[in-house]
């Protein structure tokens, strides 16, 4: 079931934008102040959500973290073009007691470390990373991973909570907890190309609309909630 947050704007019409738990924030914010339209928004992880429209779900404009379902999904004619809206940094997480302060303790025996799952993107990127590591240090890691959560949201938890020792996340997603947890950043040369892409659905009841909130993710009022939330500009 999608977990509503609502919005609201003037007008009849209701646009339903199906986005990546990542965005939670910004496109909540955005969905506020759109206007033309009362804007319902619904967030969880970008595979949840494509697997729920190639089911039949209704809705207007999909938001995902990765570049990869909405391009299957346009292959598939369920969605128009996607575009790519904007960018992300990943970050390891560590409660702010921790005495880790590289990518090489998180190796370090009994460290208990939560990642994404491999089907939604932060769990992809994070394999991105971890592959690009020499073999020791990637299985000294890999050995410490106690969990593989469904969405980004779920690693954060974890880490803030203290039920885990780090995490791998989106860096606006740390932004969000930053009293709670400590940030660690990855080198320049492990990080991934973190690209976010959206594209209105063809069976899209509200179709101008639809384009119109894309257009403003890219150029507009959403394009700011997003600079303000910590992502990063299209290439």
């Amino acid at each position: 079931m999608l977990l509503g947050c609502g919005g609201s704007g003037s007008g009849e019409a209701t646009l339903t934008v199906l986005g990546a738990s990542s965005l939670t924030g910004a496109l909540g914010k955005y969905g506020d102040s759109f206007a033309g339209a009362k804007v319902r928004s619904s967030f969880a992880g970008s595979d949840q959500l494509a697997a729920q429209i190639k089911q039949g779900a209704r809705a207007d404009v999909f938001a995902s973290a990765s570049t990869d379902y909405p391009a299957e999904l346009h292959r598939e004619g369920l969605v128009e073009k996607p575009v790519v809206f904007a960018r992300n940094r990943l970050v390891i997480v560590v409660p702010p007691g921790s005495g880790a302060g590289s990518l090489d303790d998180l190796g370090g025996a009994g460290t208990k470390i939560v990642i994404g799952d491999p089907s939604v993107p932060v769990g992809a990127y994070t394999r991105e990373v971890l592959g690009r590591l020499p073999a020791g240090e990637r299985d000294a890691i890999i050995v410490n991973v106690r969990s593989e959560e469904p969405e980004v949201t779920a690693v954060l938890a974890k880490v803030a909570s203290g039920a885990a020792d780090a995490g791998f996340v989106y860096a606006t997603d740390a932004k969000t907890v930053a009293g709670q947890v400590r940030t660690i950043p990855i080198p320049p040369r492990l990080q991934p190309d973190v690209a976010y892409a959206a594209a209105v659905l063809s069976d899209s009841g509200h179709p101008r609309a639809a384009r119109r909130y894309l257009q403003g993710l890219l150029h507009g009022r959403g394009a700011a909630d997003l600079r303000e939330a910590g992502f990063l500009p299209p290439r």
